[in-house]
């Protein structure tokens, strides 16, 4: 399998060469379901990782749904944008931000796949009317904003305004997408969850993302930002604990403004049943180039006090919470 670094690289000269060779937009190319599944099967096996589930001794999971980094070929072919255009969507090394919470007795999990190819933060059949070439199905939600903003399951723009695609996708395509990525991830996060909570007596499941800086606008902008679903995905405590502890750490800190949480925290955020999701926001400006993508100076200090965030998730939420038995050592 490829490595993350070797397919970016890949993906990055590939996009140099067809600028280079000003290669016509007007393609007859379209995605059909059996080069999506052959692609998948070639480039992402696996799709996702899952860290620390043998050793796990408190009931907090991690996960980075879009921090994924291998750019599948038949999305680059399919395309008009370069790798590096369509890496503006991607939570750039989120995953490696948590990457000590296995360490710690926690799970993390993250997604291979990019946030450009489908977005799993959204409901299984968001779909843009406006991407696809045939009618949607009745049970699609079209409706949403996110949909209609180019932004659904499969997703129609990058960076708010440029267009992925060179031509309408089939809808085949799409659900090959859906039912190889994105449904074996929602199912394995359900699983851990369920089963966290059936060992432990609850489940504190924490949605990592990174967000656009945007320092100056609005008044001033947090270094990170907090979504709990406006109180109902997750005790107050959590987001409460989470949002001191970053506090005692000289960071800027927002809850639910601009960004409340997605589909995660949502549809797993079900604290009267002690499940208990909180979403994460982190500015990119603070570990990374925007441009470049490249890691700042600064991005072990951050990493570093996010170990030390997961450590006080691992042995102080848990405990302020009823419903919650300490793992048998």
């Amino acid at each position: 399998m490829r490595t993350p670094q070797i397919a970016i690289a890949r993906s990055i000269a590939f996009c140099h060469i067809r600028e280079t060779a000003h290669l016509a937009r007007a393609s007859s190319h379209h995605l059909m379901p059996h080069e999506e599944a052959a692609c998948i099967a070639a480039e992402l096996d696996p799709p996702f990782s899952i860290h620390g589930a043998e050793t796990q001794s408190a009931p907090v999971i991690f996960n980075s749904p879009h921090s994924g980094r291998i750019y599948p070929s038949v999305l680059l072919e399919a395309s008009r944008l370069c790798a590096h255009t369509l890496r503006k969507s991607e939570d750039a090394y989120v995953d490696e931000l948590f990457a000590a919470a296995s360490s710690q007795g926690a799970i993390l999990m993250n997604a291979h796949f990019p946030r450009a190819y489908i977005d799993i933060n959204r409901e299984p059949y968001e779909l843009d009317p406006m991407l696809f070439n045939g009618r949607l199905p009745d049970f699609a939600n079209s409706q949403s904003l996110r949909a209609i903003g180019g932004l659904g399951t499969i997703a129609r723009i990058v960076n708010d305004r440029e267009e992925i695609y060179k031509e309408p996708l089939t809808l085949e395509a799409a659900f090959v997408r859906i039912e190889q990525l994105y449904k074996p991830y929602h199912a394995e996060l359900l699983r851990m969850l369920e089963t966290t909570r059936s060992r432990f007596g609850a489940a504190f499941l924490f949605d990592c993302h990174s967000m656009p800086s945007q320092q100056g606008e609005r008044g001033g902008w947090a270094d990170f930002v907090l979504g709990d679903r406006f109180g109902t995905s997750c005790a107050p405590e959590v987001a409460g604990a989470v949002q001191s502890f970053l506090k005692s750490l000289g960071y800027r800190v927002a809850l639910n403004k601009p960004y409340a949480g997605g589909y995660i925290t949502e549809h797993y955020g079900k604290p009267e049943r002690g499940l208990h999701v909180l979403q994460i926001e982190i500015d990119r400006s603070l570990y990374m180039s925007e441009t470049s993508f490249a890691k700042l100076p600064s991005f072990s200090g951050l990493q570093w006090d996010i170990s030390r965030l997961i450590a006080m998730a691992v042995s102080d939420i848990p405990l302020q919470l009823r419903g919650y038995r300490i793992a048998a050592e």
